[in-house]
């Protein structure tokens, strides 16, 4: 495992993380804690999750029931000091006008939630989950401010931001005088690269720390999708999961078919060599690893310290 800095900060985290988005959601309690020891096991440091994550989000309205940071909360017991925590606010937790946002009133209120459900005294790095664009900036960072203040919060962050977004903030925060935004979540795979554009641009020119979410394009990257009526029994498609039908188009299935002929002439699987060719984009500090069982863990560190050739990252890049 390889520990890096998470962007200007002297917080050292693992270049895989664990993303928790399934537990209490599609998997159980008991596999949500096997899948957490085992990453804590093999030196993952960083765990994500979000208010948000539980069942909620698969009904007609999605609302955040807080399953996920629920199930932490109770596993982490004598392991938090180790874990590097990490979760998010700002989409809907009801259906109450001032249930969802970035305002004062929002982010004290579910940071408050976070820290009971949690059961911890503290969030090491709190991450607002999508730009608001109802809410001024200069409010959001004063709250975000306020809780590192109180000790609530270490290091704040943003996800799904675009590189504009992330550069208003800093201009707020260098006049105000207020917390900085330590990194961004993106999404980022070999399917989706619009964030070779801006994003990665900028994260790289202001030492931005990079978390990558959904390495393996929902699950497309695989190898287990070959076409669209090709939904296996217990995936993420067949579940109901609506994002990953944005995949599912014919040049992503042949995209899919030259990947995996590459990945078996270097004796891995193609989950192992998409997230290999995450892991050796320079401006990533950490891939989030969906995990829905402890082998999707153990597969993931086996590639971990993987150093690419330019040939073989050439190669990838022009197919």
């Amino acid at each position: 495992m390889n520990y890096l800095n998470l962007g200007r900060t002297g917080l050292r985290v693992s270049n895989l993380s664990l993303g928790t988005m399934a537990f209490g959601r599609w998997i159980d309690e008991k596999a949500s804690v096997q899948i957490l020891d085992t990453a804590i096991e093999t030196g993952i440091n960083l765990i994500d999750t979000a208010n948000f994550y539980g069942k909620g989000q698969d009904e007609p309205f999605k609302y955040g029931t807080g399953e996920s940071e629920e199930i932490i909360g109770r596993a982490l017991k004598g392991k938090r000091d180790k874990i590097v925590l990490a979760t998010k606010v700002g989409l809907p937790m009801g259906r109450d006008t001032n249930d969802a946002g970035l305002s004062k009133f929002h982010i004290m209120r579910e940071a408050e939630n976070s820290l009971r459900r949690l059961q911890t005294d503290y969030i090491d790095l709190y991450q607002v989950h999508r730009f608001d664009d109802r809410t001024p900036l200069e409010e959001t960072l004063s709250a975000l401010t306020d809780l590192v203040k109180q000790g609530k919060v270490r290091y704040i962050a943003c996800s799904n931001f675009a590189a504009w977004q992330m550069a208003k903030a800093k201009g707020i925060s260098n006049l105000h005088g207020l917390e900085h935004f330590v990194s961004s979540q993106s999404q980022y795979n070999l399917l989706s690269r619009e964030v070779e554009d801006e994003v990665i641009p900028y994260c790289v020119s202001e030492n931005v720390g990079l978390l990558v979410y959904s390495p393996m394009a929902r699950g497309m990257l695989s190898g287990k999708y070959t076409s669209r009526d090709d939904l296996p029994e217990g995936s993420r498609a067949a579940q109901g999961e609506q994002l990953i039908q944005n995949y599912f188009t014919d040049v992503n299935f042949g995209r899919v078919a030259a990947y995996k002929q590459l990945a078996e002439e270097h004796d891995v699987n193609l989950s192992q060599f998409s997230l290999a060719w995450i892991l050796n984009q320079q401006a990533v500090t950490s891939a989030l690893v969906g995990a829905s069982k402890p082998s999707h863990v153990t597969d993931a560190v086996q590639i971990s310290d993987w150093k690419w050739s330019g040939e073989l990252m050439e190669r990838v890049n022009f197919m």
